[in-house]
C-alpha cells in the first residue's frame, strides 16, 4: 500500500531531524536482504545509536538539499536506506562494512561526514578507524605508560634493597 501525503511529510521531517544530528550517514542497498537479516541490522545499528531510515529517493534528495548537502541520490542503486550516525562518526560505517562481509546483498553507495560526500571506499576507510571508546582507550593506556614505567623502577629499587639486605642478614646469620 503506497504511502499517504502525510506520512511521506513526516518520513521526510523525521530524515531532516536525523540530518542536522547526524556526525555522519552512510547510503545503502537493501534489497535482496531478507527480512530477518534487516531486523539482525537495525538491531545491530541501534545498538551503536545509528538510526536506520528506508526513505524515497525524492524525499532524501529534498531533505539533503534542505541541509545543504551535495548529494546525488539518483544515481545511487535501488532500495535506498540511510544510515544516520548519531554518537560518533565510524560508527554507521563499522557496523555496515561488518554487515556487508556476512550479507552481500546489502550494498555500500557512499555517505556523508562533515557535510562533504564521500564514495563507497570513503566508507570502508572510514569503517577501518577506531571508535571514540577504543581511542579513549589508546590515550588513557599512553597517558598511563610512563607512570607504570616510573613505579616498575622505583619497585626494582626497592626489591634490590631488600635482596641485599636478604643477603646480609644470611651472610650474618651463616
Amino acid at each position: 500500500m503506497p504511502k499517504t501525503r502525510k506520512q511521506k511529510e513526516q518520513a521526510a521531517k523525521e530524515a531532516a531531524q536525523y540530518a542536522a544530528l547526524a556526525k555522519a550517514m552512510v547510503f545503502v542497498g537493501y534489497h535482496g536482504l531478507s527480512v530477518s537479516q534487516l531486523s539482525e541490522l537495525r538491531k545491530k545499528l541501534r545498538a551503536e545509536q545509528v538510526a536506520f531510515r528506508v526513505i524515497k529517493k525524492t524525499l532524501l534528495a529534498r531533505v539533503l538539499k534542505e541541509a545543504k548537502l551535495a548529494v546525488d541520490v539518483k544515481s545511487m542503486g535501488t532500495g535506498l536506506a540511510v544510515a544516520f550516525a548519531l554518537s560518533d562518526e565510524v560508527s554507521a560505517a563499522k557496523v555496515l562494512a561488518e554487515f556487508q562481509k556476512k550479507n552481500d546483498a546489502l550494498k555500500l553507495y557512499g555517505g556523508v561526514l562533515e557535510s562533504a560526500f564521500i564514495d563507497e571506499a570513503g566508507v570502508r576507510a572510514l569503517s577501518k578507524l577506531l571508535s571514540k571508546p577504543e581511542l579513549y582507550a589508546k590515550l588513557a593506556g599512553s597517558i598511563n605508560a610512563p607512570i607504570s614505567g616510573f613505579v616498575n623502577v622505583l619497585a626494582g629499587t626497592i626489591r634490590g634493597l631488600v635482596t641485599v639486605l636478604g643477603g646480609i642478614n644470611r651472610a650474618k646469620a651463616g
